[in-house]
């Protein structure tokens, strides 16, 4: 294919999340902690979960079939297909290959692609081969679909709150209304034990949780600092955050975001010249020698930039805490949740041409911070309208969902953690809550072959 393509990107999206949730409210009484521990302190109001008859294969399913259904998807026309995950079912089968039932039928098989894990960057790291491909020599002309997708669950403890589930689909390809920046992408790889799975024969990660803040707010530093640096070189007035109209973030728990946000800004004031500090950040001259690795755990300057950045989390992050809020740690679709739930906060018009920083991070550990602008071209105007009101139709089902008692919850987790390995294994899970249109597992026979069903 050869010619230079334009404006590559997210042409259409679609999210999934399960039918069912728990009370953060009814999980705290039940767990007999303090009122407002998960609620506040976490800052997470609902918790979305799975029963056995959904797993990793089946919220992908989901999530692709209605993108492909809602924006009537050409299956002809995809040239990519990536998975994003860390839900491991299977060492060596991907996840694309179940996906590549809906394409068979209809003999679309010269289909690049495959998994990408990496704890809950392995959307991102999918996302970003399907961008490279489009502006790649290797690109055929067909688009991408990227679907990134996980189930969150943890043992019995102060974890098990900070779990959820849910898959999201992306379209990409030129043209878009959500186009990707050029040569700004600022990521941080290392090696940490800070969260990861080596029991192959578990669903639970084994967590470090001071350790697994610490690295995550090393990572945004470092990322963050970087990505400025990448962006004055295009644009030497660039101010970091006051220069971007939106700032996302991957969401562990809600309360982490908005730490955050005023990370970010406690970076601002440190690379601000000295004699312009006090202008912009009155009151945090007492902060000017302290050095960004002696303050992951600093309550003053946690308290401090938090008060501070107030009224730009209010404006740039809190609108994509939605859906997080609600669903919990969707793993690697969480960022891409967070740019749903902006998305629908706004208007078209009062979207376009905007700016958005994201910051993507998964444990182990690899981080990304990128950027997008919301595409002023009149010509793709009605596509971001389009994807929008499909967005806000998917959301609406947030109120449609049913809630459990905790007590069915721990009931039902249980029975996954029992039968997580258990084949030949029948789910013995309702079929009746699903939303329509749900895929969700039949039978895993006694060679581990698993086979799924659609609601009608």
């Amino acid at each position: 294919m050869s010619g230079k393509v334009e404006n590559v990107g997210i042409l259409a999206m679609d999210l999934y999340f399960p039918s069912q949730y728990v009370s953060q409210t009814e999980l705290e009484k039940f767990d007999e902690v303090s009122s407002g521990k998960y609620t506040v302190g976490l800052g997470q109001h609902k918790m979305a979960f799975c029963s056995d008859r959904e797993d990793i294969n089946s919220i992908c399913f989901t999530a692709l079939h209605r993108l492909i259904e809602k924006n009537k998807i050409d299956l002809h026309d995809i040239g990519r297909l990536e998975v994003g995950t860390e839900t491991i079912i299977d060492k060596s089968k991907s996840v694309k290959t179940f996906l590549m039932n809906l394409f068979t039928k209809v003999g679309a098989t010269d289909i690049e692609g495959i998994d990408t894990t990496n704890a809950c960057y392995g959307g991102t790291a999918a996302l970003f081969n399907a961008i490279n491909w489009v502006e790649s020599s290797s690109w055929d002309g067909r688009k991408a679909i990227v679907v990134a997708g996980d189930i969150a669950v943890y043992g019995k403890g102060p974890a098990r709150p900070t779990g959820g589930a849910g898959a999201v689909a992306m379209l990409v390809g030129p043209n878009a209304p959500l186009v990707f920046d050029k040569g700004v992408r600022a990521s941080y790889m290392t090696h940490a034990y800070d969260f990861y799975k080596p029991d192959l024969a578990s669903e639970f990660p084994f967590v470090d949780g001071k350790l697994s803040i610490k690295c995550y707010l090393s990572a945004l530093d470092n990322c963050y600092n970087l990505f400025c640096k990448k962006m004055r070189r295009t644009d030497p007035n660039f101010k970091g955050l006051l220069s971007l109209d939106a700032m996302l973030f991957h969401s562990p728990y809600c309360k982490l975001v908005q730490k955050s946000l005023a990370r970010i800004s406690f970076n601002d004031f440190l690379n601000c010249p000295p004699e312009e500090r006090e202008k912009l950040f009155p009151g945090m001259s007492a902060f000017s020698d302290y050095k960004l690795e002696d303050t992951y755990f600093d309550r003053d300057i946690e308290k401090a930039f938090m008060t501070y950045s107030q009224h730009l989390f209010d404006e740039k992050t809190k609108p994509a805490l939605h859906i997080a809020r609600n669903v919990g740690n969707m793993y690697t679709p969480s960022l891409y949740g967070g740019l749903v739930s902006y998305l629908i906060s706004k208007s078209p018009e009062q979207l376009v041409g905007k700016k958005f920083g994201l910051f993507s991070y998964g444990s182990g550990l690899a981080s990304t911070m990128y950027s997008m602008n919301i595409c002023n071209d009149m010509s793709v105007g009605s596509k971001l309208a389009t994807l929008i009101d499909s967005l806000h139709e998917t959301v609406a089902l947030l109120d449609k969902r049913q809630g459990v008692e905790p007590r069915i919850f721990s009931e039902i987790m249980e029975n996954r953690t029992q039968n997580y390995h258990t084949a030949p294994y029948q789910p013995t899970g309702s079929i009746d809550v699903l939303f329509p249109g749900t895929y969700y597992l039949i039978n895993i026979d006694d060679q581990r072959r698993r086979t799924y069903a659609r609601k009608d």
